[in-house]
């Protein structure tokens, strides 16, 4: 037991050196002979220390992920993009505290973790989640080499890192991968939240540590004293942070940060300035999302130049043309991006695009990636020609406003498929199974030119698809089945109405209540609604006068679909009151915590204004919630809405 301990204790301390300090103090030769006879002795003995390296390689895949609920919360910070916005902070928290100091440090692009230690031995881990609640991957991170399994501090400590993987071990794991991985973001919270621990390890990833949220010692008075308190224990900490004390240097070292972000082997995308003294951090406080002692800066968004070698005309449901640029392969925002929107021939006028140009490309906040310009044009810079017939049908093309329309609506295959579809989806009529790939071979293989022949489909027919098995074939039936009593409002939205969004039809179904009402209204009528204007009244009424739009409705109702009239709210709980959603609620999706709002009498809003009275906060908030602040609008949490309604 003496030699195993030893043993442990010394590969432990060649370990810290090697991954955490990128200091070798060993070869790897005599590493691999203190290994091997640390695992021949726990073979002997059939003992496993509790912080022997042998548990780094992944134990047991595990069936699933348990919750964990965390002791102290996890907070997300209050971001900005703007160095006015950051001036501002710093100033308010000076005029709290002239002599306040500001630590900075990298934003890490990765996967908060939390763990736990107890009696020198780590006990927990723990993904951030919700901030309240997370996934329990003890075994996940236990084999991570960075990841001390067993610290020198006994009492009961938390401390809080970001699990990354380095950018060379992504280029080395893709050399030899089968399936290569995309970007490190993704390989590292892939890799932690994988069921198989084994897997976790076969990535060589690190966690960088930067927080002690818990401590039974209150030793601890500086930001400066956490992070000598996480060195000493053999956390893998970053050297790289600095004590400042105005706004002008707190500002020098951010842009420092972005300068010099692309010679790091991890990635980040900003920057953290907190408060060093601990104790002026509880009389600044929290929101109920963010420390008010601390805010993270945001760089630019990621932005790259790709040759573009080709633009498809992409045919939508309502017959509108939009040229999709396809460009070679760039890395952005934690995706590969192959192509990106143009909107419209205007828009490719306007910004002066040619085939075969070099354009900058942008991918921000996860939507859908946009051409911004030309970068530089090539040799081979072709002007790009507004086609004229559609590349679906081969329909004359009309033009309305700045786009082109096919409105060949009833034979044109991309419209017929993309109607298909949207009837399908999950806010419509959510007939689960029915995507892209299944309308288009309803359509290609099935004959299938509007919705009301869904309901004819029989287990024959689907036994002729590709891809289609008894299960599926069951399961398709009997959701086509389960949508023939549908409320109101999905009804209206199914449709496909131009300019009639899922806001729009619950407004209207709230209105007219069933939907012979909603058929027979007027322009005048519809215009009653707040909100809604004539072009979208006009294409209301203008559906309903399409003898063909009028015979697909009448099969739908033949074909066994009833549509049940609208139901007044439940109460009236949140009557005249105006509510904005912003950020990721803990367990509501938008639509269900708007259904709540809209179900006691409240309204829905999607643009913040001195009209509106509560904001419904969740996490990672966007600019709804800076305007909030500066308009003085009372925020609430997901919580405080269901006590609002209980």
């Amino acid at each position: 037991m003496d030699e195993m301990q030893e043993l442990v204790n010394l590969i432990n301390y060649h370990n810290y050196n090697y991954y955490s300090l990128d200091n070798p103090t060993i070869s790897d030769a005599e590493w691999d002979k203190l290994y091997d006879r640390l695992l021949e002795l726990e073979k002997l003995t059939g003992i496993v220390l509790p912080d022997s390296p042998t548990k780094r390689v992944g134990g047991e895949t595990l069936s699933a992920f348990k919750k964990y609920t965390h002791e102290v919360p996890l907070y997300s910070l209050e971001k900005c993009n703007d160095y006015q916005k950051l001036a501002d902070w710093v100033e308010d928290v000076k005029n709290k505290d002239n002599n306040a100091q500001f630590f900075v440090e990298y934003k890490y692009d990765g996967l908060t973790v939390s763990l736990t230690y107890e009696n020198g031995i780590l006990v927990n881990g723990a993904t951030r989640g919700n901030g309240l609640v997370g996934e329990d991957v003890t075994e996940q991170v236990k084999t991570i080499r960075t990841v001390p399994l067993k610290i020198d501090y006994k009492g009961k400590v938390i401390v809080q890192g970001e699990a990354i993987m380095k950018l060379s071990e992504l280029s080395k794991y893709n050399k030899v991968a089968v399936e290569p991985l995309k970007n490190a973001r993704n390989a590292a919270a892939g890799a932690i939240r994988n069921l198989d621990p084994k897997v976790t390890a076969s990535r060589n990833l690190d966690v960088i540590f930067y927080s002690v949220n818990y401590i039974d010692s209150t030793d601890i008075k500086t930001q400066v004293e956490m992070h000598k308190f996480l060195k000493d224990n053999k956390f893998n900490v970053s050297g790289d942070w600095k004590i400042l004390n105005s706004f002008e240097e707190v500002e020098l070292a951010v842009k420092n940060i972005d300068q010099n972000k692309k010679n790091l082997d991890f990635l980040i995308d900003g920057a953290v300035i907190k408060l060093n003294d601990i104790t002026e951090r509880k009389l600044f406080g929290y929101t109920a999302k963010f420390p008010k002692w601390a805010i993270a800066f945001k760089y630019e968004a990621q932005e790259m130049s790709s040759k573009l070698n080709a633009i498809t005309w992409q045919v939508g449901r309502t017959g509108k043309i939009t040229p999709i640029a396809e460009i070679e392969p760039v890395e952005l925002a934690g995706a590969t991006v192959k192509r990106a929107t143009l909107n419209n021939f205007n828009d490719i006028e306007r910004k002066k695009i040619k085939l075969f140009d070099y354009v900058f490309v942008r991918r921000s906040n996860e939507v859908i990636p946009e051409i911004l310009g030309v970068a530089r044009e090539t040799p081979e810079s072709t002007e790009i020609k507004k086609i004229d017939n559609c590349p679906s049908c081969g329909a004359k093309l009309v033009e309305i406003g700045a786009n082109l329309f096919c409105v060949n609506t009833y034979h044109c295959p991309e419209q017929i498929i993309g109607r298909l579809t949207h009837y399908a989806s999950r806010d419509a009529m959510n007939l689960v199974g029915i995507r892209d790939k299944i309308s288009e071979q309803f359509y290609n293989d099935l004959s299938i030119t509007n919705v009301a022949d869904i309901y004819k489909i029989t287990a024959e027919d689907l036994s002729k698809l590709e891809g289609f098995k008894d299960k599926k074939i069951s399961n398709l039936l009997s959701a086509i089945e389960k949508s023939k009593e549908v409320e109101l409002d999905r009804f209206i939205y199914s449709l496909g109405i131009s300019n009639i969004g899922k806001k729009s039809a619950k407004l209207l179904a709230k209105e007219f209540k069933t939907f012979d009402n909603f058929k027979n209204a007027t322009v005048e009528n519809i215009n009653n609604i707040f909100d809604f204007g004539d072009i979208m009244s006009e294409s209301v009424v203008e559906y309903f006068k399409n003898e063909n739009n009028l015979k697909i409705i009448d099969s739908l109702f033949e074909n066994g679909v009833k549509v049940l009239d609208y139901k007044s709210e439940k109460s009236q709980k949140l009557s005249s009151l105006t509510f904005v959603l912003t950020g990721t609620l803990p367990s509501l999706s938008r639509e269900e915590a708007t259904q709540i709002i809209e179900d006691n009498g409240g309204k829905v809003t999607s643009s913040v204004s001195k009209k509106t009275d509560f904001i419904l906060l969740g996490e990672d908030p966007g600019s709804k919630y800076n305007k909030g602040l500066e308009l003085g609008i009372k925020m609430i949490s997901e919580a405080e809405l269901i006590k609002m309604v209980e």
